[in-house]
């Protein structure tokens, strides 16, 4: 096997190698390509050329043809490139037929993605996610290391050869992940345990979802004033971060950011993330954001809606975002208002069109809340301040008899204020307070 190079000891050269099938719509590989280009420039390769392939059928030996193949080994030696990157998945036996027709490496689109991951990972969840996702990916391609190699294995009446070393490999790797998925089990624990806590005091809760790079970071940021890491590359932070935002009315919601989606993501990633796309599972209300300077948005919305839909959670409420409105034209934000009239379009850079956003957000957590007018004695601020932390105050009067509040809370929380619900609330005394 050809070793794929390492991105950390300086710039290596990448031919990158699109296929355009029949079964694609004219020009999706191109932007495939394009995204690929990035996806491997964030491994801090050089890419030396794009090459664009237009396949009718593929072929189980090199998935093209091999004039093609034969063609595309000739053209990486002459741009001296170190590694051949293909936009499309590889099977095992593919990858060491190119491999052994370039004497280079070469990889997919899949192991680029991996290796993109394994370097944002700065966690211990993040990075046993990742490393799961790794070992998985690579267990059918040990062949590509260790065909060669072989082990003398007993003695004696069990005579004969014993287990090769690609046995004993695959052995290891099972063992290791065996025991990632174990550690994973724990961690999904500590994270069901964080979420409990939480849910004793019954906050709404909100997901941001949507294509990578597209701005959650950033609009999470914007709307709950926190400084979560954003910046402007692909997949920037891994680990999910729950932040509390503020609504109008004394209402607050947790807003988690997740990982951003891609097109062909691997299977095995979407499979090891799902300790933290949990929590788009388990939120009220999803925030799906979308770059609306992006010309293929709507792709990008296709591909979140299909991940979210293999998560089980397109039940959930979902609001539109479209983000970057600051420096987009007004032209592209008419085709979005055209295909998806709902949506709410603003800035995180800016401010623009969050305060439109933060109500909307706060009509749906009070969607399910009750809302009654409440005589409290003044003996009992107690039930004044558990309504300020778990409710809404709407109107709030202070009377001889007591404090008359007209407020919103979860149905959980009535079992507090059921003795003091007034059918009909008494004619007011005093100046009306607003919160």
């Amino acid at each position: 096997m050809a070793p794929i190079p390492d991105s950390k000891a300086g710039p290596k050269r990448a031919l990158l190698v699109g296929v355009q099938t029949p079964d694609m719509p004219d020009g999706e590989a191109d932007e495939l390509l394009l995204e690929l280009q990035e996806l491997v420039e964030n491994l801090h390769f050089e890419v030396v050329d794009c090459l664009l392939v237009n396949l009718k059928r593929t072929t189980p030996a090199f998935y093209t043809g091999q004039g093609k193949a034969q063609e595309i080994s000739e053209l990486a030696k002459e741009l001296e490139a170190d590694v051949i990157v293909f936009d499309s998945a590889l099977s095992p036996a593919q990858q060491r037929n190119w491999e052994k027709l370039a004497e280079r490496a070469v990889i997919d689109r899949q192991e680029v993605i991996l290796e993109v991951f394994a370097d944002r990972a700065h966690t211990r969840e993040a990075g046993l996610q990742v490393a799961l996702a790794r070992l998985e990916y690579s267990l059918p391609r040990l062949t590509r290391a260790w065909t060669h190699l072989s082990r003398q294995r007993g003695a004696g009446s069990m005579g004969g050869e014993g287990e090769t070393q690609l046995e004993q490999d695959r052995r290891v790797v099972r063992d290791r992940i065996t025991h990632l998925k174990q550690e994973l089990v724990s961690v999904v624990k500590q994270r069901d345990v964080q979420r409990r806590k939480r849910q004793r005091v019954p906050v709404p809760t909100a997901a941001i979802v949507g294509y990578t790079n597209a701005g959650k970071s950033s609009l999470l940021n914007a709307m709950t004033g926190s400084t979560v890491l954003a910046e402007d590359k692909l997949f920037a932070t891994l680990d999910p971060t729950t932040r509390q935002m503020d609504l109008p009315g004394n209402g607050k919601v947790l807003v988690t950011d997740t990982v951003g989606f891609i097109r062909r993501l691997p299977h095995g990633l979407v499979e090891s993330f799902k300790a933290t796309l949990e929590e788009v599972v388990v939120a009220d209300f999803l925030m799906h954001v979308l770059d609306v300077t992006s010309p293929h948005w709507e792709k990008h919305h296709a591909t979140t809606l299909s991940v979210l839909e293999e998560l089980g959670a397109l039940g959930r409420p979902i609001i539109t975002v479209f983000n970057k409105a600051d420096v987009a034209t007004g032209l592209d934000i008419a085709e979005a208002r055209k295909i998806v009239p709902d949506a709410f379009f603003v800035s995180a850079k800016t401010g623009k069109g969050l305060p439109q956003l933060i109500e909307r957000c706060s009509e749906l957590c009070a969607g399910s809340d009750l809302q009654h007018n409440l005589l409290i004695p003044h003996t009992r601020y107690d039930l004044v301040a558990r309504l300020r932390r778990v409710g809404s105050i709407l109107e709030e009067d202070h009377q001889e008899e007591g404090v008359l509040i007209e407020c919103r809370f979860p149905p959980a929380q009535l079992r507090y204020f059921e003795s003091f619900i007034v059918v009909e609330a008494p004619k007011k005394k005093s100046k009306k307070a607003t919160k």
